[in-house]
């Protein structure tokens, strides 16, 4: 009994040392540190233009028209989640399909049709892996430049533009392997598709 006297306010007294060190000051450290040094990051990476908000750079957003670029294929659910206004809510996971299915194999099919009818300037041109499979996440904003540049052609021709200032687009939203070895070359779709729409500038202003 004495011992048990002994041992409890000392493990109490650790128990309230620990929730204040790793709970309250390791916290606060953190935090602090992230909004001082890495702010844009730290507040989720949102793209902001004329103080809107278009979104978070770290996120796909789905575009199946002619005049944006499409990004991977995104399995999408809006009639599940609501807020408290009940305004439907997005909401994408992976697809978890085994790519032996028949469900996986009918999906890749409609989409490389979809996008033989969108680019008919591409003809019979093998189309980019990453334009006709989901992401691990189902919500990856980025494609490979190949995928990007086999939709430059009807980016061009569907906003009456050269395609050589869709090309200087693709190439500004384009960002090179992580610390130049991991990783490979990625385009931002979101980014692509707001200086597409004139949200964010293009750098080159003489084009």
């Amino acid at each position: 009994m004495r011992m048990f006297k002994d041992v409890l306010p000392r493990a109490a007294m650790l128990f309230v040392i620990f929730t204040v060190v790793c709970g309250v000051v390791y916290t606060v450290i953190v935090t602090g540190l992230s909004q001082l040094i890495f702010p844009f990051q730290a507040n989720g990476s949102i793209i902001m233009a004329a103080g809107s908000r278009y979104g978070s750079e770290l996120l796909g957003q789905q575009y199946t028209d002619e005049g944006h670029m499409w990004g991977r294929i995104m399995k999408l659910d809006t009639a599940v989640y609501r807020d408290k206004e009940g305004r439907r809510l997005m909401y994408a996971v992976p697809s978890n399909l085994s790519p032996a299915s028949d469900e996986y194999r009918t999906l890749v099919a409609e989409r490389v049709s979809k996008l033989r009818q969108a680019n008919p300037e591409m003809g019979e041109a093998p189309i980019p892996v990453d334009l006709v499979t989901c992401s691990g996440s189902g919500l990856d904003p980025h494609i490979s430049p190949a995928a990007a540049r086999y939709q430059a052609a009807r980016l061009a021709r569907a906003r009456n533009i050269s395609e050589e200032k869709v090309q200087k687009i693709i190439d500004q939203c384009t960002d090179g392997r992580f610390l130049g070895v991991f990783g490979e070359e990625h385009v931002n779709v979101l980014e692509v598709n707001l200086m597409l729409d004139g949200v964010l500038p293009l750098q080159e202003a003489s084009l």
